[in-house]
C-alpha cells in the first residue's frame, strides 16, 4: 500500500504501484487505456459529452457533487433509453472535510392505488414487466435536489445548463447508445413523436434534438424538485397515467421523498467495501466479497479456472439469499448484519464444491438480525467523491412519454411480485428490489468511488472489480477494463464469459459443469463502468472508463490562472 510521502518520485510511485499484470503475466502492456491523472477533480462517466459537463463545472468552482448532477443530466439527454429524469438513482458520498460518507436512497416507491386488490380485481396473475402499472415514482430529480442542497455549491441554472443545451441544440448518436425503433416505442404516440423522428430511430452520427426534454430540464432550473413532484410536470404525469388506465395521483408524487441511509459495509482483505443497504441488490455484492476471502484468489491467479470458479460458485450462494430476503426496509424485516456475517460466509462458502458447479442453489439461513443504467463518478481537488447510477430500469423504461415532457418513465415497479408470500409483494407506497448499486472502497488513505452496470451483473461485477484490485493488484483501469464473466439467472450451470479469458480456462471450467457461453472480447453483457480514485496522501486523483462503452474520464481544466 501507498505510504505518505512529499517527493514528486511518488507520482511515478502511484502510476506503478497496482501494475496491469497478474502473477506469471507476460511483461508489457495489457490494457487499451491509460489511467487519467490529475492533481485537479475528474470526472467519468460513459459518455464524453457528460464528462466535459461535469468537469466543466468543476473548473467553474463547482465541486464533485455539483459536477456529478451536471454529468447525469446531460447522460439523461444523450442516453434517454438507460437513464433519465423518468428513473431512479443511487449515490454514495465522501466528504472529505468531515471523512464520512454518506448514501442517498432515490429509488421511487408505488402509488398508493397499486395494490394486491388492483390486480387481484383486473384478473392479472404475473406483475406487468411493461406499461403504466409498472411505473413507480422517479425518484432521480429529489435525488439531485438533495444532493444539491447538502453538498453542493452550485444551483440547478448552473449544473443543468450544458443538459439543455445538448437537448436544445442536439447531439450527434454514438453507436453505443443508438437505439432502434422497438415496439414499446412505437406502442406510445408521446414516446414515437420524441424518439422516433420522422417515424424512424435517429442514425448512428445523426444529431438528435429533444426540446420538450429542454422544456421540462428548465422547469427544474427554475423552480427545482417542485417543478417535477407538484408543479406542470406532475400535472402531465398524472393526466399521462390517468389516460393509460393508471393508479398515480398527484399526492403520490408530492409526497415522495429520497431518503438519507447510511451506507453497508464489508472488509475485504483490510479494504473497506461500501454499498447502498435494502431495497438495492448491493448487499450480494458484499456477501459475495465475504464468500470470495476464504479462497486464496491471488494464488490461485487472475482469471484462472480456480478462480473464476470460486467467483462463480459464489456468485450463485450470494444471489440465492438476495433474492430470497432484499426487499424494502420499511415493510421488511431484512437480516442485513446476518447476510453480512463472516461466520455465515464461511458456512455458506463449504457448500462450493471445488471440482464441480452447483446447479440449484437455495438460500440460507443467516442469523436473526439485531435492531438499462449509467454509471458515473467524480472526484474534485478536495477529495470529496461521489459515486452516482441512475435508470429505468428497461430501455426506455415502460416506453411511456409524459405529454410534452421528452423523457420515459420507468419500470422499476416490475421488481415488484403479485405473490403475497414475497418479500417484494406489490404494495402501495413500497419500494422494489432494485438492481443498480453505486460502490466505493477504501484502505489507509485510499479511496475508489465505482461501478458497473447492467441489471442482475452489477454486484457480481463489483466483486470482481475489488478483486481485481485488492487480489491481483492491477491498476484503476485494467479493473475496469479486465475480462469479466456474468451469470445474470440466478440457478443452472450457465455463465457467459468474455472472449478475452483464455479457452484453456473456458474449457477447464466446462469441464467443471459450467455450461459457458463465449461473448465477445468487450461485450456489453457483462456491464460497463467507470472508477475514480483519490490517494489521500500524495492528492493525486485517478480516473478509469470502461471502452465497452463510449465512456472518458476527463479531468477539471485549468481555466487561466489561480
Amino acid at each position: 500500500m501507498l505510504t505518505p510521502a512529499k517527493s514528486s518520485f511518488v507520482l511515478l510511485g502511484l502510476a506503478l504501484a497496482w501494475p496491469a499484470a497478474s502473477p506469471g503475466a507476460v511483461s508489457g502492456r495489457v490494457q487499451g487505456r491509460s489511467v487519467v491523472m490529475a492533481r485537479q477533480g475528474i470526472v467519468a462517466t460513459e459518455q464524453p459529452l457528460a464528462s466535459q459537463a461535469g468537469a466543466a463545472i468543476l473548473a467553474q468552482g463547482g465541486n464533485a457533487i455539483d459536477a456529478i448532477v451536471a454529468a447525469n443530466a446531460v447522460m439523461g439527454v444523450v442516453s434517454p433509453g438507460m437513464n433519465g429524469i423518468g428513473g431512479d438513482l443511487f449515490a454514495i458520498v465522501y466528504e472529505a472535510k468531515s471523512g464520512r460518507i454518506f448514501g442517498l436512497n432515490a429509488s421511487g416507491w408505488s402509488p398508493a392505488g397499486l395494490t394486491q386488490e388492483f390486480f387481484r380485481a383486473k384478473g392479472i396473475a404475473v406483475m406487468p414487466q411493461h406499461g403504466i402499472q409498472a411505473v413507480t415514482v422517479p425518484g432521480c430529480v429529489d435525488g439531485w435536489e438533495k444532493l444539491l442542497t447538502r453538498f453542493g455549491r452550485k444551483k440547478f441554472p448552473e449544473v443543468l445548463a450544458a443538459a439543455i443545451a445538448h437537448a436544445e441544440e442536439g447531439f450527434p448518436v454514438t453507436d453505443h447508445v443508438a437505439w432502434s425503433a422497438s415496439s414499446s416505442l412505437r406502442s406510445d404516440p408521446n414516446a414515437a413523436r420524441t424518439f422516433l423522428p420522422g417515424g424512424r430511430a435517429p442514425k448512428v452520427g445523426e444529431v438528435f434534438r429533444n426540446p420538450d426534454l429542454a422544456w421540462a430540464l428548465r422547469q427544474i432550473s427554475a423552480q427545482g424538485s417542485r417543478a417535477y413532484y407538484a408543479g406542470e410536470m406532475a400535472r402531465r404525469l398524472v393526466a399521462t397515467s390517468q389516460r393509460l388506465g393508471g393508479t398515480m395521483s398527484a399526492a403520490d408524487l408530492a409526497d415522495y421523498r429520497a431518503e438519507w441511509v447510511e451506507p453497508i459495509s464489508t472488509t475485504y482483505r483490510g479494504w473497506t467495501v461500501y454499498e447502498i443497504p435494502p431495497n438495492g441488490q448491493g448487499i450480494a455484492a458484499l456477501a459475495m466479497l465475504n464468500l470470495m476471502e476464504t479462497f486464496p484468489l491471488a494464488e490461485y491467479g487472475h482469471n484462472s479456472t480456480r478462480a473464476l470458479h470460486a467467483m462463480i460458485e459464489a456468485k450463485k450462494l450470494a444471489y440465492a439469499d438476495m433474492l430470497r430476503f432484499v426487499a424494502d426496509l420499511r415493510f421488511s424485516q431484512v437480516p442485513v448484519a446476518g447476510l453480512l456475517s463472516k461466520d455465515y460466509a464461511r458456512t455458506r462458502a463449504a457448500l462450493i464444491d471445488p471440482a464441480r458447479a452447483h446447479d440449484v442453489v437455495e438460500a440460507g439461513t443467516p442469523p436473526a438480525p439485531g435492531n438499462d443504467t449509467t454509471y458515473l463518478c467524480a472526484v474534485d481537488r478536495e477529495g470529496n467523491m461521489v459515486s452516482l447510477i441512475q435508470s429505468n430500469y428497461g430501455s426506455f423504461g415502460t416506453g411511456i412519454v409524459p405529454d410534452g415532457c421528452g423523457f420515459a418513465l420507468q419500470n422499476r415497479g416490475a421488481l415488484f411480485s403479485l405473490d403475497p408470500a414475497s418479500p417484494n409483494a406489490v404494495a402501495g407506497h413500497k419500494r422494489p428490489l432494485h438492481t443498480i448499486i453505486p460502490g466505493f472502497m477504501e484502505k489507509e488513505g485510499v479511496r475508489i468511488a465505482f461501478g458497473i452496470m447492467n441489471g442482475w451483473n452489477q454486484p457480481q461485477a463489483h466483486a470482481q472489480f475489488v478483486a481485481n484490485i485488492v487480489d491481483f493488484k492491477l491498476n484503476l483501469q485494467a479493473a475496469i477494463e479486465a475480462p469479466r464473466f456474468t451469470k445474470h439467472t440466478f440457478g443452472g450451470f450457465d455463465v457467459s464469459l468474455e472472449s478475452r479469458v483464455p479457452a484453456s480456462v473456458r474449457s477447464e471450467l466446462a469441464n467443471k459443469g459450467h455450461q459457458i457461453a463465449a461473448l465477445a472480447a468487450f461485450a456489453g453483457a457483462v456491464g460497463s463502468g467507470q472508477a475514480v480514485l483519490r490517494d489521500f496522501n500524495t492528492g493525486v486523483n485517478q480516473g478509469a472508463s470502461d471502452p465497452r462503452q463510449d465512456g472518458a474520464a476527463i479531468p477539471e481544466p485549468i481555466i487561466g490562472s489561480k
